[in-house]
């Protein structure tokens, strides 16, 4: 696969954001005042608690690893509807690029993205609230390894949906993290939930992640097989999600649905 096709994708967003400061603005904003937010609520419950429990680690660490997440999620999202906001896909694919080389475009914009969004909550979480991921170790890499390949999945899913119901979708996009997150078990375990829920949770690879963090935090040994179902679960997502994409692309451009869009389509 050439390079400069998916270099040159993500050049373009990392252009928009270099010259438009309202567009780096919510990637920090948000992730800053919910680092503060659950940093005090965390440090208030260690202070009023005799629980064995450091909330620091098992609410802000989980609040920080959701966040990474969603950044990742909608830095794939995002970089999708600036093309759908600009009218941009007729000029994208009037050009000889490959569906492949234009998705890892977007991906390569979301690891920029995410990155940044991250390097904020360590910024702010380590030196205020104590939170130092290093006390994880090599454990830090299947987390986050599995939360950035589930945020690549589900944003490419994402765009998918918008690229076949129309712009106007895209209202659809964003409450998608909140309404993954009851399932995912961020802040409780899986256990607690009813069963339905539970056969849910299982099929999302972020629950994975923090059911090993509350485990280590416990003291009890990681579940290395776990992690590895979590990982090879976000792998096949992808492909699933890619897949599809595809599929729809294909028949946006058979049906004419490229040419019609507008910011009223939901057809």
């Amino acid at each position: 696969m050439r390079l400069r096709p998916i270099a040159a994708i993500a050049l373009r967003q990392l252009y928009l954001l270099r010259s438009s400061p309202t567009r780096m603005l919510p990637m920090v904003a948000w992730v800053a005042i919910d680092m503060v937010l659950w940093g005090f609520i965390s440090r208030y419950l260690n202070a009023v608690t005799a629980a064995r429990i450091n909330f620091t680690f098992s609410l802000l660490g989980a609040v920080l690893f959701w966040d990474f997440f969603t950044r990742v999620m909608q830095g794939v999202t995002l970089a999708f509807l600036e093309d759908v906001w600009a009218r941009n896909f007729i000029n994208l694919f009037a050009s000889p690029l490959l569906i492949s080389q234009y998705l890892g475009g977007l991906v390569l914009t979301a690891i920029t993205t995410s990155l940044i969004g991250l390097l904020t909550m360590l910024a702010i979480a380590t030196p205020l609230f104590g939170l130092h991921y290093a006390a994880l170790g090599l454990r830090l890499i299947p987390f986050v390894m599995v939360l950035f390949l589930f945020g690549i999945a589900l944003g490419v899913l994402a765009s998918g949906m918008v690229l076949r119901l129309g712009p106007a979708s895209e209202w659809l996009v964003w409450p998608i993290p909140a309404l993954l997150s009851p399932f995912a078990g961020v802040f409780y375990p899986l256990s607690i939930l009813p069963s339905w829920m539970q056969a849910i949770g299982h099929a999302l690879p972020p629950s994975y992640v923090f059911e090993a963090m509350r485990a280590g935090l416990a003291g009890h040994a990681y579940p290395d097989f776990d992690l590895a179902l979590a990982v090879a679960l976000a792998a096949l997502y992808i492909l699933l999600a890619c897949w599809l994409f595809t599929r729809l692309y294909r028949y946006a451009v058979r049906s004419g649905l490229l040419a019609r869009y507008s910011a009223e389509s939901m057809s």
